[in-house]
């Protein structure tokens, strides 16, 4: 894995073992980041991303312009990896150790930006954009991006504007 653009761009990304994570691939984030481009602007925003595994993505944002990145996820492994790594490159990103679930049952911030990257086989992979919404997670002019697999589908959520798939990978877009 690699930054793809940005500050840090071209720096490898080399996580341990220990992360039994499914890491969002170079082509599909590539991909993801060149929508992004026209749809979001990345300088001084505060973002949330959720199942940040690795923190793939967190970097990401973090070197095209974002301010802070807070990164949820529950494994111990990817905690101490992202925070690490963070700190290690002078990225303004905190990383909670939390089940995202129970995490989005608090309300503390409303983001204009959130990316999930659940597991594909999570059973409750379908509740996350109801969640983020009814708990006013994303700001009102808020963009949400849910990771999943072909065998999930959002299409009849209200508040999809966009799906794209890039071979294994496909992404959701709400508002």
């Amino acid at each position: 894995m690699r930054i793809i653009s940005g500050k840090f761009k071209g720096k490898r990304i080399i996580a341990p073992k220990s992360i039994k994570a499914r890491p969002t691939t170079d082509f599909a984030k590539e991909s993801l980041f060149n929508i992004l481009e026209h749809k979001f602007d990345f300088q001084g925003a505060d973002v949330l991303d959720l199942f940040a595994g690795t923190g793939n993505i967190s970097y990401e944002l973090i070197s095209r312009g974002a301010a802070h990145v807070t990164a949820v996820d529950v494994s111990l492994a990817s905690y101490k990896f992202i925070n690490t790594f963070a700190h290690e490159n002078e990225m303004n990103i905190k990383c909670i150790k939390a089940d995202v679930f129970k995490f989005l049952k608090r309300q503390q911030n409303s983001y204009p930006l959130i990316f999930a990257d659940p597991p594909y086989a999570l059973k409750e992979i379908s509740q996350l954009p109801n969640l983020i919404f009814d708990h006013n997670w994303l700001s009102s002019e808020g963009l949400l991006i849910i990771e999943h697999s072909q065998e999930t589908s959002f299409k009849d959520h209200p508040r999809l504007i966009d799906h794209r798939k890039y071979s294994r990978v496909n992404f959701s877009f709400f508002e």
